[in-house]
């Protein structure tokens, strides 16, 4: 469990900079550019390993804390159907990132409490929660920083058809085979 703790320390730490120090954030990130990019993707890689270790290692030896009804699979499954769609949203601007405005966080929110609904370990509860809490603490905080820029395609309609096409397309690949692959879960078994 310590894996765990701190792989999200320093993964969601690293993504906190900008909600507890914008102006530091934006002073060393103007001056020293490379760095700061160099700096973040170190920091998180680390942290994301540590999860995904620390995750790994505590589903060994899981603290049970709820049991879930099974239908509520397909709850979750509902609630996961935007999430890449909405994942990828600001790299294609169109309606839906006009209308969500952060789309990436609303699809944190929906992939952490759509897991919440389906597991029940403690280590379960301690990642995606922590990283629930983060995405709704980090909205809230967006409304008072100055957006910045994000490299994006030019905004279209035709980005939306794009997004959901795509998005469906993962999700269908990641239901059936990834998650298993990589996570050793099959979703819908």
């Amino acid at each position: 469990m310590e894996k765990l703790i701190i792989g999200l320390v320093l993964f969601i730490g690293i993504h906190s900079v900008s909600i507890v120090a914008p102006a530091w954030r934006d002073r060393f990130a103007g001056r020293h550019h490379a760095a700061w990019k160099t700096l973040v993707v170190f920091v998180a890689l680390t942290g994301f390993v540590g999860i995904v270790k620390g995750y790994a290692e505590a589903r060994l030896d899981p603290v049970l804390l709820y049991v879930p009804p099974h239908w509520m699979t397909h709850v979750a499954a509902l609630l996961l159907l935007p999430v890449f769609i909405l994942f990828l949203a600001p790299y294609f601007p169109g309606r839906i990132k006009a209308t969500l405005k952060h789309p990436q966080l609303v699809s944190l929110k929906l992939w952490a409490v759509a897991h919440l609904l389906v597991n029940g370990t403690l280590a379960d509860v301690v990642l995606f929660g922590s990283l629930l809490a983060w995405a709704v603490i980090d909205r809230i905080s967006l409304k008072r920083r100055t957006p910045r820029e994000t490299p994006v395609a030019m905004r279209s309609t035709a980005n939306d058809f794009i997004l959901v096409a795509v998005g469906l397309v993962v999700y269908g690949l990641f239901a059936r085979w990834l998650h298993l692959a990589w996570i050793g879960v099959a979703p819908f078994a």
